[in-house]
């Protein structure tokens, strides 16, 4: 036993344990999240003796006589400080890592009241954020810093929650103080552990498959195979291709493919049980790559297909060869870019609840409460009254938390064992289960006439989507269909195939496949600016799509279209840096709002009255760290003509809230905020002479279908998706050092509903970007298994950001939603080819494959 403080109280530590699992599984202080238990990524970061610590690394046994402090342990004038200067800030997007960015500002500040910009920078250094990009974590610190030398907190500077206005998140609280709940944060009577027992191989036959010295284990509750699922088996976003277990006499597909579930009482016993299932396999050649997976006689992922080909796509409109063989400036190039894993700070987590009708209640953290519905369900063979699904937080998700990971396994324990059961995976587990972003490999032809002119585009890609279909389909159609880039022209034609292979499946990623077909389209544009002797931005200028014009997609766009006002925007920068003498890229992108391309794409809400008086908005769009409960309560304030405090943001769930599509797609603010607005016209008529009191228990429905026509409809001038959203963005070099000196993102987002969570996007979106171009690995062995830890994946740090600015276009013209446009997905877009046009400035090499080597950012 050991005897230390936590929070000024003496606590005893019966057993000798990470202080991690100590604090959280006995003390229940969840703001100390485990993120990564590696010592790498500082969302369990406490202070020990006044000296920040991650609490995954010391053992209780080595804290005798030691003080502990965790969020909770803060004074109340604390408290309030950093809940305002974060709020203030806009320092918070998914919350994940802001208990122990919190802290880390303390450590600073208890000794140095009136830091610099670059000591707080410092402080955070050992903590990651993927949401923020860091910059305004940097300003909250320090309007922290001013409010405790001052003494007081001052007045929010906006607090009308009007469309427009720059108002504080609503979740940041919770978030802050760490009492706001993700999944791994609930603890439940009689709660057990679950965990999959995973392939040894990535390409194997299960020949047999024992439980029985498993079963024995004292505190084993259940051992589950292929046998035991009731409905069906397999589960998937599009194509149903996914095992919930593979069964015996079945091919496994990688390595994250689950064998067994085992459900356990604690996790000691868990692991212990694990290693005690036996699986015989034998093993099968594995396919790993694409030029693998289409050699002829090459292994067949999924026994019974006739190719390796998951998806193909050909986009053509005009001629595309004609144009570019009259053009008077031609070049083609091969482009490559890589596997990206989306390191969300929350690893996934459900807790399955059994029913008393038989079924099961979810608690889960992923990307739409209804999708986990539908497939959970299928697989139990329930009907959706017996599965029911509530998002707890979400830790952050940029794509990667839309398919299942554990919620089908929680669900298949719960049912069968009749046991509240808690499935995480592990950070090691999460690296390599979860869809990544696909790794493309790309040819690209230009043809441009004298004055810079697009005449034509012609390209040829190919991805690996790893074992699964997941969105493979759908990104490689993204990928191909935004590979024009933001202009006007019309010979256009692409061709694309993405393949399954046995490494781990790839599905949706910020950017969702344009990421990729932009790096290599802008670089080419870049290219063909020298070649024609003019300057990127003036190509781009000439190129420009303008409101009325005719996309390369056939599309003609309306009067929201802001590609220029972003270039002139970016102007005055561009030519302060070429005066200067500095080196500078510029990219521009496009990115769709909402599914599009003739998919259904509803967007749904419901706005009940409910007898606490206030009216409880409700929908089943997940927010993951966007603000989407922000913008919802922004909407029915301006549109209602309500007061904020009057307004409830209900989380997701299955059974009030109606289904308005996964959070994805940078669909949420525009489809979702549509479906607010016109529930909203519904209220105001209802409320002609009355009080919100004298409508208690009346709802109020509204839904928006974004309608669009298919991909290859024959109608001249197809309306591929309801609106897009524009960028220019720029990197400026320090000609000295070869870093990265200032990054500018200018973002068109239609009218920004709050633009301080615009430009916090904005920031987060380019430095993942910044990673994806200069330092991101996700490298596999021989066997097909990631090989990176999460502190070894290459993320950037506090210290590691260049100066960011950040700037909203507000351009309304959209006729819905306010005008909003949204814009999470396309701020990741350009980043990477406007880097990698510096770096030539720099030093006069063309850079066509990412992670650019050659720059002081380059790995080993």
């Amino acid at each position: 036993m050991t005897e230390f403080f936590v929070n000024g109280k003496t606590v005893r530590a019966e057993k000798n344990q990470k202080l991690l699992r100590f604090l959280r599984d006995e003390l229940r202080l969840t703001s100390v999240k485990d993120g990564c238990s590696e010592g790498a990524c500082g969302t369990c970061h406490v202070l020990i003796d006044g000296k920040l610590t991650k609490a995954c690394v010391p053992s209780t046994d080595k804290l005798a006589g030691k003080s502990v402090l965790t969020v909770e342990g803060l004074s109340d004038f604390e408290k309030e400080v950093y809940v305002h200067a974060f709020a203030e800030a806009g320092a918070v997007q998914c919350g994940f890592c802001i208990p122990g960015m919190v802290l880390a500002a303390k450590a600073l500040l208890d000794g140095n009241p009136d830091p610099t910009r670059a000591e707080a920078r410092a402080a955070i250094r050992y903590n990651i954020c993927r949401c923020t990009g860091y910059v305004k974590i940097v300003d909250g610190i320090l309007l922290a810093a001013r409010a405790f030398r001052e003494g007081k907190v001052p007045a929010p500077a906006a607090d009308d929650y009007q469309v427009g206005s720059r108002v504080h998140r609503i979740d940041v609280a919770e978030k802050v103080l760490g009492y706001g709940k993700y999944p791994d944060d609930l603890y439940v009577e009689g709660m057990c552990y679950g965990s999959a027992v995973r392939s040894a191989y990535p390409r194997a036959r299960v020949l047999s498959i024992d439980t029985a010295e498993a079963e024995a284990l004292p505190g084993v509750v259940c051992v589950l195979t292929q046998k035991d699922i009731p409905g069906q088996v397999n589960v998937g976003h599009i194509k149903k291709d996914q095992p919930t277990l593979i069964g015996v006499g079945e091919i496994t597909h990688y390595l994250g493919d689950a064998v067994a579930l085992v459900c356990a009482r604690d996790r000691e016993t868990l692991e212990a049980a694990k290693k005690l299932v036996k699986v015989e396999y034998e093993v099968l050649p594995a396919v790993h790559d694409p030029v693998e997976a289409a050699a002829p006689g090459a292994p067949l992922v999924f026994e019974g297909d006739e190719s390796n080909v998951q998806a193909h796509k050909h986009v053509s409109r005009g001629d595309a060869a004609g144009a570019i063989a009259r053009s008077a400036h031609v070049l083609s190039r091969h482009f490559e870019t890589p596997w990206t894993e989306h390191a969300f700070l929350e690893p996934e987590c459900c807790v399955a609840l059994p029913l008393e009708n038989g079924g099961v209640k979810l608690l889960t953290t992923d990307q739409s409460a209804h999708t986990t519905q539908r497939e959970c369900a299928a697989m139990l063979g329930v009907d959706f009254e017996h599965c029911l699904v509530e998002n707890q937080l979400v830790g952050g998700g940029f794509g990667g938390k839309e398919d299942m990971s554990v919620q089908h396994h929680a669900a298949l324990i719960a049912y069968v064992a009749r046991v509240p059961v808690k499935v995480k995976l592990s950070r090691a587990e999460s690296i390599l289960v979860h869809p990544k972003r696909h790794p493309f490999s790309m040819d690209f032809t230009l043809g441009c006439d004298e004055n810079g002119i697009i005449q034509g585009v012609k390209a040829k890609v190919v991805s690996d989507t790893g074992a699964f279909a997941s969105l493979g389909g759908p990104v490689l159609e993204r990928a191909c269909t935004h590979a024009a880039g933001p202009y006007a022209y019309e010979s256009f034609e692409i061709e694309g195939t993405a393949y399954y292979t046995n490494n781990p499946p790839a599905g949706a990623f910020r950017g969702f496949g344009v990421t990729q077909t932009c790096f290599a389209i802008e670089s080419l544009l870049n290219e063909m600016a020298e070649l024609v002797g003019i300057s990127p931005w003036e190509i781009r200028m000439r190129n420009a799509i303008r409101p009325g014009g005719v996309l390369p997609n056939g599309q003609i766009v309306g009067p929201e279209t802001g590609l220029v006002e972003t270039l002139e925007a970016a102007k005055p920068y561009y030519d302060a840096a070429l005066a200067a003498g500095d080196p500078v890229g510029l990219a521009c992108a496009m990115k769709n709002a909402g599914v599009g391309v003739g998919l259904p794409d509803w967007g749904r809400a419901k706005l009940i009255v409910e007898a606490d008086g206030r009216l409880h908005i409700y929908s089943g769009a997940s927010c993951i760290g966007q603000g989407l409960g922000t913008v919802l309560v922004q909407m029915v304030v301006t549109n209602a003509h309500l007061k904020p405090e009057q307004i409830v943001y209900e989380r997701s769930n299955t059974w009030i809230a109606p289904d308005s599509g996964d959070t994805s797609g940078s669909r949420q603010t525009l489809i979702t905020g549509e479906a607010v607005r016109r529930a909203c016209e519904k209220l105001v008529s209802a409320m002609e002479g009355k009080t919100l009191a004298d409508l208690k228990g009346q709802e109020f429905y509204g839904e928006y279908l974004a309608k669009t026509d298919p991909l290859g409809a024959e109608v001249p001038n197809p309306v591929s998706h309801v609106a897009y959203g524009y960028a220019t963005q720029m990197c400026v070099l320090d000609r000295e050092t070869g870093r990265i000196k200032h990054l500018y993102g200018i973002h068109d987002v239609g009218k920004a509903v709050n633009p301080l969570s615009c430009e916090g996007q904005i920031e987060g979106g380019m430095v993942m970007s910044m990673g994806y171009a200069l330092t991101e690995r996700y490298p596999f062995d021989d066997n097909c298994r990631p090989t990176a830890k999460f502190g070894t994946l290459g993320l950037f740090r506090a210290d590691q950001v260049p100066e960011i600015t950040a700037i909203v276009v507000d351009k309304p013209g959209l006729p819905y939603a306010n005008g909003a446009i949204g814009i999470g997905e396309i701020t990741s877009i350009p980043t990477a080819p406007a880097i990698a046009e510096a770096y030539y400035r720099l030093d006069g090499q063309r850079r066509t494959t990412l992670p650019l080597q050659g720059t002081p950012y380059a790995r080993p």
